[in-house]
């Protein structure tokens, strides 16, 4: 699996690309805007993307999901919880906002040869996920685990003890040597958050 980071830097958002080296089969997580320079990363590495998948559904994950689902037809996923707070931003039935499917806690995403297990994370927002790939020990934790920090839970939904359960109970329990790479800011490990993290360590 190939991964390749985008920042939006609208936002500060780390939006990524993940492909299989054998099929260029693709998947898109939390495409935020400048929908232009991720179409052209696409068009440069000839990538086939069949899924967009957004790890919750603030504004700051979602902006270029109609754009990039125009341009490639990809299915869109994302927790069922989050459905409506997309249609708020979105608007209600826009090609962005609405899910080709739902997906949640245990479901499995493949593409190409690569396969993402979906972590259901509540506490940033009701229907926040994470992605698994257990073969190279990659986690995309959205907007729920950060380097030394978590996501902010005072926004409508969010909840500080869910979150935290939700970090202790499904993520910190994942091998030490996962490499976390969220929804802003730089990659760590879970390892590195098992020490260093104030609000889980």
């Amino acid at each position: 699996m190939q991964i390749i980071r985008a920042e939006i830097r609208s936002y500060g958002t780390n939006c990524y690309i993940l492909f299989c080296e054998d099929t260029l089969q693709a998947v898109i997580i939390d495409p935020a805007g400048q929908e232009k320079g991720l179409l052209d990363v696409i068009e440069k590495n000839k990538l086939k993307i069949k899924y967009i998948i957004n790890t919750h559904g603030h504004p700051d994950h979602i902006g270029a999901n109609s754009a990039i689902k125009k341009a490639t037809d990809a299915s869109i996923l994302f927790h069922e919880k989050e459905a409506p707070m997309l249609a708020k931003f979105i608007g209600k039935g826009a090609p962005g906002a609405v899910a080709d499917k739902f997906i949640d806690d245990g479901d499995t995403i493949e593409f190409g040869n690569v396969k993402l297990q979906v972590i259901h994370t509540p506490g940033h927002t009701q229907g926040g996920i994470c992605l698994y790939n257990e073969k190279e020990k990659v986690l995309f934790s959205g907007d729920t685990l950060f380097a030394e920090s978590i996501g902010r839970t005072d926004f409508p939904g969010g909840s500080y003890p869910t979150i935290i359960s939700s970090i202790k109970n499904k993520l910190l329990v994942l091998p030490d040597e996962t490499t976390v790479y969220s929804g802003h800011g730089e990659a760590t490990t879970i390892a590195h958050e098992k020490k260093y993290n104030p609000f889980v360590s």
